[in-house]
This record gives structure tokens, sequence and C-alpha cells, in this order.
């Protein structure tokens, strides 16, 4: 019985089933047929108590990953001078195994797509690794990436800048938040050329209207079947972020956060920057709470301009009518 014909209940009884681990076998338990012979042991091939044993132990690593254009199903010549005895290697010896490790090297990438692959995600490591960011974040980006080559032609593509279109779809994903123009930076792309930023800002768009789209709030049925499409991150996040940098008051952060609960209006969101809105939350809430914070501080921090929050506070103190009730203080004496 194959693995597309595993069962698990007693196809003469409907009765269900216990493994014998030690023949391979599944029995029914009330009959005694036998459903399923010479079954593979999925289990560990050995137990190992502390690191070395399992390194002395294990013969293959068992691990794969999206972030390696052959997911890391490869064998590496590594670099030395030493034999598996100890003993140096002669010169001329290390001069052929050099150019044997050159040649593997270059036979792994055998055309132009797995090159194009190899490379874009070499920079989506590198990226990720500069940023610090997870490695659930790499794989992810790793895997959105994949996806869309196969849908869609890569060919001519900045390398750096699709790297950097991918890694903010999959911090969208997986509800990172960093801005483009921070990914684009740690991809090497010096301060003078902004049209990459744009570049990447256009790959971000063709991988979102290639992918689809769908908020967190509104998501349909079928979309659940798309694992690779992004989700639209809540405002919290943002708001966290900037009371974090600029070191805000916790108060401050709580309020602007349960003004944005009780605002939360997809007509006022449409079409505006995230940041420039946590911006204007924050800005409220320290009003109300009579802490002073600058816009200019706030500005620098969020990356949007002064008139920007101005016209977001605007924007949300028209659109909604906001009741704040001060809770008075307490006179010195008296609990």
């Amino acid at each position: 019985m194959t693995a597309n014909e595993y069962c698990t209940q007693c196809p003469e009884c409907s009765s269900g089933l216990v493994q014998d681990y030690s023949k391979g076998e599944s029995i029914c338990e009330k009959c005694g047929f036998v459903v399923m012979d010479g079954m593979c042991d999925s289990g560990r091939e050995s137990n190992a108590t502390d690191f070395e044993e399992k390194s002395k132990n294990t013969r293959a690593s068992g691990s794969t990953s999206f972030a390696l254009h052959d997911y890391g199903l490869r064998t590496e010549i590594a670099f030395g001078t030493k034999d598996y005895a100890g003993k140096s290697i002669d010169s001329q010896m290390a001069e052929q195994m050099y150019n044997i490790r050159k040649w593997h090297l270059r036979s792994r990438i055998t055309s132009a797509q797995e090159r194009r692959l190899s490379n874009v995600l070499t920079k989506i490591n590198e990226t990720c690794a500069a940023m610090a960011l997870p490695k659930l974040l790499v794989e992810t980006a790793a895997m959105l990436y994949r996806n869309y080559e196969s849908k869609q032609e890569a060919k001519g593509k900045s390398i750096a800048c699709m790297a950097a279109a991918t890694i903010y779809l999959a911090c969208k994903k997986c509800q990172v938040v960093r801005s483009l123009d921070e990914i684009v930076d740690a991809t090497g792309v010096t301060e003078q050329d902004r049209s990459s930023s744009k570049l990447a800002s256009k790959y971000y768009r063709m991988m979102v209207m290639e992918m689809g789209s769908f908020t967190e709030q509104q998501r349909p049925a079928e979309a659940l079947q798309q694992p690779h499409a992004p989700v639209a991150m809540a405002i919290d996040h943002y708001i966290s972020k900037l009371s974090n940098m600029a070191k805000i008051d916790t108060k401050v952060e709580r309020l602007a956060i349960d003004i944005a609960h009780r605002t939360n209006d997809h007509m006022l969101a449409d079409g505006k920057a995230p940041n420039g809105l946590a911006a204007a939350y924050i800005y409220i809430a320290s009003i109300f709470l009579g802490i002073n914070i600058l816009q200019r501080d706030v500005s620098s921090l969020s990356g949007v301009t002064e008139v920007t929050i101005r016209n977001r506070c605007k924007d949300i103190l028209t659109s909604f009518k906001l009741t704040v009730t001060v809770k008075p203080p307490a006179r010195p004496g008296f609990a």
C-alpha cells in the first residue's frame, strides 16, 4: 500500500488501527487484519543527550530552506589546508582542490533563471541579516519571490530593488513594521540614488497585483487558499513603533491606540500613509493628556512632513466627535 492509499481505519470492520513499530505494520484492533505492512519509521534515528553526540551520529542535516536557490540540498567543499586525518595538504593538491571547488560552485547554477534566483535570494539574506530580521521573515520573503517568479517573468529587473520589494511584502505579511526606504537603504543603495525607492515601490505594486491583496478584517473565503497574499497591518503597530522610537509616555501610546480603534474608518485611511496617521493619533493623544510633544519631533521619526500631520489631525477631528473624560487629580492627604 502506497502513501496515497494510507487509511486510518480497517477496511473490513471500520475499527481503529494499532501501530506495530517493531514490524512496521498497521493492524486492526478488533479483527486483527493487517492493513499496512512495510511501513517506514519516520522517527529519530538515534537519541542524543548533548550536541557533540548528536553531531557524531548525524549523517545529514535533514533541513531545507527556501532562502537557498537549491533548498540547501547541496554538497559543500570546505576551505582548508588539512585532510581528514589532520595532515597538511601540499601546494599541488591545494591548487587542485581550489579548481575543483571553483567548478563545483559553477556547476550548481546551470541556467540564467537559476543564476537570477540565486542572486536575489542572496541579496534577501544579506539585507535581512543587516536589518536583524527573524528567520521566519527570510523564509517568507524567499517563498514569495519563488511564487512570483513562477507566475511572472523577472528577467531584466534590478536585483536589489526586487529583493527590497519582496522583503517589504514579507514584512506586511509577518506583521513587521518596516518602511520601504529602510529596506532599500539596507540593500546598500546610496541616499543620492532615490530612483531605487521608486523602482522598488513599482516592483512591490506588481507583486501585490500578481498575488492579490486583501485586508485582515475583510478577508474573502477564497483568499484563505492563497498563502502568499499580503495582509494590511493595523495602525497599532505603527503607533507602537513611533512611540518606542520617540520614547513617548505609555499613557500617550495607549490613548492613541484607543482613539485609533474608536475612529476605525477605511474611508479615512484609504490612500493615506500609515505613518502619517499614526503620528496624528499620537499628537492628538498628547494634546488631550497635556503632554508637550512637538510636531517636528514626531514628523522626523515618522518620515512625513508637519503639514501631513496637521492634515491627518484635521481629517480625524472633523470626521469624528471625540469626548474625553478627564479624571480630577486626588487631593493631598486623601485616598
